[in-house]
């Protein structure tokens, strides 16, 4: 999936759950996926699976949990959706890509960052670290 040029729509539902994913795990770094469809040149978010960070430093850096990662994508193509973007918190900022994120990137998917001190929402295409257009608004298509 080529995300070029694309727009991540998030519903504002989404967009209050994942923040409360964010705080609730403050401060460590939460992670978790999201399910959608694709219309021309927007990307509809659809359902938001929160995922366990199973990283060795979870205040740092994020690693969801494979198994629990499957079962969110399995979930996904039984509702008909796939994966349209996977986000994380930076609990202390900035909400740009860490080393890290880069280094870790594995998904061809826009990358989700939650930073809580600015309460900001951001996208990118890792590793690449293009920015990806993010609009928190109802989905019309």
């Amino acid at each position: 999936m080529d995300n070029a040029g694309v727009t991540l729509i998030l519903p504002p539902a989404l967009a209050d759950a994942l923040w409360a994913h964010a705080r609730r795990e403050a401060p460590r770094e939460c992670v978790g996926a999201l399910g959608g469809h694709a219309h021309g040149e927007a990307t509809h978010a659809a359902a938001l699976y929160p995922l366990p960070n199973i990283a060795p430093d979870p205040e740092r850096t994020y690693l969801a949990d494979p198994g629990h990662l499957l079962r969110a994508l399995r979930a996904m193509q039984l509702g008909g959706q796939t994966l349209v973007a996977l986000y994380h918190s930076h609990p202390r900022g900035p909400a740009w890509p860490s080393d890290a994120d880069t280094r870790l990137a594995a998904y061809p998917v826009p990358y989700v960052i939650a930073d809580l001190p600015a309460r900001l929402l951001t996208a990118y295409r890792l590793p690449g670290g293009e920015r990806v257009a993010l609009r928190v608004g109802d989905s019309d298509g």
